[in-house]
C-alpha cells in the first residue's frame, strides 16, 4: 500500500510564504513525476506544478515566478515553496505522484491567504 501525506498548509497574509511537503511511503519501487494541484471552492481542480524524476519542472502560468517545486528522491518527498501569496491562491492543495506506474493522491491540505 502506498500513501502520500501532505503537511505545511495554513493561514497566511497576502504577500506571505508557505512551504508544503508531501512524503510518499509504503511499497515503492519507482516514482516518476510528482506534483501539486489545487481546488478552490466552486472551481475545478487545476495543476499547479509538476517535477519529473530527472528534475524538470512545469508551472501553471498563475504561479510561475512565485512558486517553486522541488523533490528529495532519497526521502520520496516533494515540496512546494509558495512566495508572494495572493488571496486567489486560497485552495485545498493536493499532492500527486506516479508511483509504481499508478497515480496516487494525497488527502489535501488547506491553504488560506487572507488578511
Amino acid at each position: 500500500q502506498v500513501q502520500l501525506v501532505e503537511s505545511g498548509g495554513g493561514l497566511v497574509q497576502p504577500g506571505g510564504s508557505l512551504r508544503l511537503s508531501c512524503a510518499a511511503s509504503g511499497s515503492i519501487f519507482s516514482i516518476n513525476s510528482m506534483g501539486w494541484s489545487r481546488q478552490a471552492p466552486g472551481k475545478q481542480r487545476e495543476l499547479v506544478a509538476v517535477i519529473t524524476s530527472g528534475g524538470r519542472t512545469n508551472y501553471a502560468s498563475s504561479v510561475k515566478g512565485r512558486f517553486t517545486i522541488s523533490r528529495d528522491n532519497a526521502k520520496n518527498t516533494v515540496y512546494l515553496q509558495m512566495n508572494s501569496l495572493k488571496p486567489e491562491d486560497t485552495a485545498v492543495y493536493y499532492c500527486k505522484a506516479l508511483i509504481n506506474a499508478y497515480d496516487y493522491w494525497g488527502q489535501g491540505t488547506q491553504v488560506t491567504v487572507s488578511s
